[in-house]
């Protein structure tokens, strides 16, 4: 590939979320603290579904994966970001660019199908419970896991070679404080007629194919759950979709935000917002949306916290 006709630039420059430099102090603070808030959480919760037995299901399986997910997913953005307002350097060269926007889409995907094999794996346990250790056999779980994370990859390398065959001479100023798709679409000084095509075609089938195969599996559930004579009964099902159904819906409400809602009218600040919303906020409170929501997250916590501090004063 002609490296010249490639791009015309060495870096960009990120202008962050605020371009007043009394800001950046409340703002380094602000999304440290989130980020260590998302690390931590994310990472006990790992740690609490490993360490125990009761909590070796399909369900925290997956769970899991969504934690890890979600820990790289803000650890894609946020550390640069850090560094940027700390250093007072918003440059970002071109190769780290591409990477960023490679593994940012990458890890949001792989948000999104793992929320879809959450569902699922819902649908089976509740409506077919009889065939559910067949439907969800490890083997089952590992090819669903597998197929999330090569249809993921795949997504975000089209969309990072397609990146790379564009020419940056317009600018290198980009207008956000990572480097996502669409601000860098618009420095472009190419046809990215195919660019645009591949992100509506794959986007619509990353975000919408997912969100059809939640929307399918709780119309199921809710209707065998109706059907459940005990009002315990149904409670009891409700409680064990209540922690995904409030992740699906903080995660695709500010993911169409940010892509599908987005339109010339919107102003730069709304979807600075939405899109911190979608890559921050959302990763950091999904811990404690299934920590504080059920009771098997809380007791495996304690438990992992009572591991601990024996081990300490064995010490």
């Amino acid at each position: 590939m002609d490296r010249i006709n490639q791009s015309s630039v060495t870096g960009f420059l990120l202008l962050g979320l605020s371009e007043r430099p009394e800001q950046q102090p409340l703002l380094f603070g602000i999304f440290l603290g989130m980020y260590l808030v998302t690390v931590v959480g994310n990472l006990l919760i790992i740690l609490a579904i490993g360490f125990d037995p009761h909590l070796h299901t399909p369900m925290y399986f997956f769970l899991a994966n969504l934690s890890f997910a979600d820990g790289c997913f803000s650890s894609t953005i946020v550390p640069r970001m850090l560094v940027n307002i700390r250093t007072h350097n918003q440059t970002i060269s071109y190769g780290e660019c591409l990477a960023q926007m490679y593994f940012f889409m990458m890890f949001g995907g792989l948000d999104d199908f793992l929320l879809g094999v959450m569902a699922y794996d819902r649908y089976v346990a509740i409506c077919k419970p009889l065939h559910y250790s067949t439907l969800m056999s490890p083997l089952v779980c590992v090819l669903l896991l597998t197929a999330s994370w090569v249809l993921t990859n795949l997504a975000a390398l089209l969309h990072t070679l397609l990146m790379a065959r564009l020419s940056f001479c317009a600018g290198n100023t980009i207008h956000h404080f990572f480097c996502d798709v669409i601000p860098l679409l618009q420095l472009s000084c190419s046809d990215t007629c195919t660019n645009q095509v591949a992100l509506f075609t794959v986007g619509s089938i990353v975000l919408t194919g997912p969100l059809s195969l939640i929307t399918l599996s709780y119309a199921y559930i809710f209707s065998t759950i109706l059907r459940v004579p005990s009002a315990s009964g149904r409670q009891k099902s409700f409680s064990t979709c209540g922690s995904h159904l409030t992740v699906v819906f903080l995660f695709y409400g500010a993911a169409i935000g940010v892509y599908l809602c987005r339109s010339p009218s919107q102003s730069r600040g709304q979807y600075t917002i939405a899109a911190v919303f979608y890559t921050v906020v959302t990763p950091m409170l999904n811990p404690f949306i299934y920590s504080l929501r059920n009771k098997d997250m809380k007791t495996a916590l304690r438990r992992l916290f009572g591991i601990h501090t024996f081990s300490s004063q064995g010490l």
